[in-house]
């Protein structure tokens, strides 16, 4: 046996070991790629989401303003500015259509 056929040369040598190079370096650039492409997939999915949630939103306030728009006869533009009239913001005022009368009160126990 020759010593060309024992050995690789010095050129296969270093071929081999730049096709190892060029291929670990496509296997880390696919694997980055691959990270990527899931990053994007993972924003894309939550833009849509966020579709959802502003117009569910927009829904919301559309039914507020026109419900306001409705009733906004009977109070003035300060107690809108302060919230009067909405639940939960203390303003809001329990009325009666008819005055409460002695009968409507509490019951008064027998003696």
């Amino acid at each position: 046996m020759s010593h060309n056929e024992e050995e690789p040369s010095f050129f296969d040598r270093e071929r081999d070991k730049l096709s190892r190079e060029i291929t670990s370096g496509f296997e880390e650039l696919l694997s980055s790629t691959n990270g990527l492409n899931r990053k994007l997939e993972e924003v894309l999915g939550m833009t849509k989401e966020y579709d959802t949630i502003a117009s569910l939103w927009h829904t919301f306030y559309q039914l507020m303003r026109n419900s306001n728009e409705e009733g906004g006869d009977e109070s003035t533009m300060e107690e809108q500015d302060r919230g009067a009239g909405m639940p939960g913001t203390g303003g809001h005022v329990v009325s009666s259509t008819k005055p409460m009368t002695k009968s409507d009160g509490p019951s008064q126990p027998k003696s």
